[in-house]
């Protein structure tokens, strides 16, 4: 019943011109915010996306480190059991550190990681090259793949090296003070490939093979830096995770990717509530034009309130029709702002109407992504500052004196 008295003081014509059109003012200033922020946060999920999928091909789902030192101890039946936990698709045994990489008169600091044949099954680095290709070789004949910043940093085209890269890895164990070059181990490796990801791995990681790293780093027997778990796509990554904790023990960090970058993702979603807390504001103030709209429409309807109170309506009825019709008002132009926003997500998406300024960057468009979960959180919004912009007017309509006139 309130929503029909709202309904029909919305489509009726008002004797002031002015009243409607301030009314359709506050909807389309409701319908503007309503696009921009859900255009907005689409953004956002667009670039969060984008990221998350480059450090995925870096990070895995599950990585397991020491609580303390640089190494852990996993044994055969230690490895064996995690491959039989339900979900786990695949391990990866790590052996990684700093190192110094010198080609010639040219060095950079890197971090050096050594990986097993399982790797291309865990981790998406094999299929980023660039240049060359995955080889990793063996212990005895090692070969490198670099990231494009390290290969820039030493002046080297990985897939045409005609000499090997020097590299010099820290011993564990190991600290002379007397000859401090006793501490490093030195090896020849000769570059295979290159790969391109994402700058912070571009400008720090190499890949060779686990059993040369091991190695040069004087890890002992069942010694590794980590493992990197995969989990099957039906799995949940908790439970995987939980499983591994339990067979491994307290000893061993079990981080999934979230925790492996807890500082990016909490950057993207702080960014992301501090834009929605920016653009609420925003339709907060664009509001008082229905403030203004619902006022004059409660001048304009001072004799149906009468005849209303006539006819029995108490106070809190004559308050909730004129709550409905701020709801009413915020529902259209919710309703538009959200066709609209739609509409341009799918624009984007077709014909890249915002492109991405400059050449460094992986797509030449702003990647856009709808999540309905935002289209609820923000008709709930929309709706709240509805009711909030209506609660004035509204309750000056409840309190207007009841004259019966003969």
């Amino acid at each position: 019943m309130y929503f029909t008295f709202a309904w029909r003081y919305f489509r009726a014509k008002k004797s002031t011109n002015a009243i409607n059109v301030i009314a359709w003012v506050s909807v389309s200033a409701i319908a503007v915010g309503t696009a921009a922020l859900i255009i907005i946060l689409s953004a956002f999920n667009g670039f969060e996306s984008l990221v998350k999928s480059l450090y995925s091909s870096f990070y895995t789902d599950i990585r397991v480190e020491p609580v303390s030192g640089k190494a852990i101890r996993l044994s055969p039946d230690q490895i064996a059991a995690l491959r039989k936990i339900p979900g786990l698709k695949e391990v990866t045994l790590i052996a990684e550190d700093k190192a110094l990489l010198q080609n010639g008169e040219m060095q950079t600091v890197v971090y050096v990681k050594g990986v097993d044949e399982h790797y291309g099954n865990v981790a998406g680095v094999p299929t980023k090259m660039i240049r060359g290709n995955f080889d990793l070789g063996n212990a005895e004949s090692p070969r490198l793949v670099l990231g494009v910043g390290i290969e820039n940093a030493i002046g080297v085209m990985s897939d045409r090296a005609l000499s090997p890269l020097t590299i010099y890895m820290p011993r564990k164990g190991v600290a002379d003070l007397s000859n401090p070059l006793d501490a490093l181990g030195v090896g020849q490796v000769q570059p295979s490939g290159s790969f391109a990801i994402q700058q912070d791995f571009d400008n720090k990681y190499v890949l060779t093979n686990l059993d040369f790293a091991r190695q040069y780093l004087n890890y002992g027997p069942d010694e590794y830096s980590a493992a990197e778990i995969a989990v099957t796509s039906t799995a949940q990554v908790d439970i995987v995770k939980e499983e591994v904790g339990k067979l491994l023990g307290s000893k061993v960090n079990v981080l999934d990717r979230y925790e492996q970058n807890k500082t990016l993702y909490s950057t993207i979603r702080l960014e992301k509530w501090a834009i929605y807390g920016i653009f609420t504001l925003i339709l907060l103030v664009s509001a008082f034009n229905m403030v203004g709209a619902l006022t004059m429409l409660v001048l304009e309807k001072q004799k149906d309130i009468q005849v209303l109170q006539a006819m029995g309506a108490d106070r809190q009825m004559i308050r909730k029709i004129f709550l409905t019709e701020g709801l009413v008002l915020a529902g259209i132009g919710a309703a538009v702002g959200m066709l609209l926003a739609v509409l341009l997500y799918f624009l984007q998406i077709n014909y890249k109407l915002v492109p991405l300024q400059g050449e460094s960057f992986l797509i030449d468009y702003y990647p856009v992504k709808l999540v309905w979960g935002d289209f609820l959180m923000v008709t709930c919004t929309v709706m709240a500052i509805g009711l909030l912009a209506s609660w004035f007017p509204a309750y000056r309509a409840s309190k207007q004196a009841f004259e019966l006139r003969n």
